[in-house]
């Protein structure tokens, strides 16, 4: 089994034990580096400079999380078209599940939206514990 497959399913794994919602096929490795999935519904950021939404979860989120405290990083939910990027940074020292995605530590996440749906799942630097992505037409 290549390392990327075991990610893969490790991901799934969690997102769907976790409650994970939406189709569980859009679980990604992508914030693992040079491993970035095309998903059903995303595609490749060509352009590591520019996103339509860019979050950044700082050094220090999972052990604020770990003391109880409420991290409000990114929107419990985002409606965004088909074309437009998100990129997540992910600078803490461990990974956090962001809806479909796992953006590994010390990570970045780059896609675009080529698909319209609704895609959601856990969030772990979000107060709500979920984020939902809803992904309209142009």
């Amino acid at each position: 089994m290549t390392v990327r497959a075991a990610l893969v399913g490790l991901a799934t794994v969690v997102l769907v034990a976790c409650g994970g919602g939406g189709d569980s096929s859009n679980v990604s490795t992508a914030g693992v580096p040079d491993l970035e999935e095309n998903l059903p519904g995303f595609g490749p950021v060509l352009s590591a400079d520019q996103a339509t939404y860019e979050y950044t979860i700082p050094v220090g989120a999972g052990d604020a999380l770990d003391a109880g405290e409420p991290l409000s990083i990114l929107p419990r939910s985002l409606t965004t078209t088909v074309g437009q990027t998100i990129r997540i940074v992910n600078e803490d020292t461990r990974g956090h599940s962001v809806g479909p995605w796992f953006v590994s530590a010390r990570a970045t996440l780059r896609q675009e939206f080529t698909t319209p749906g609704s895609y959601e799942g856990l969030c772990t630097v979000h107060p709500s514990g979920e984020f939902v992505l809803q992904v309209l037409p142009r």
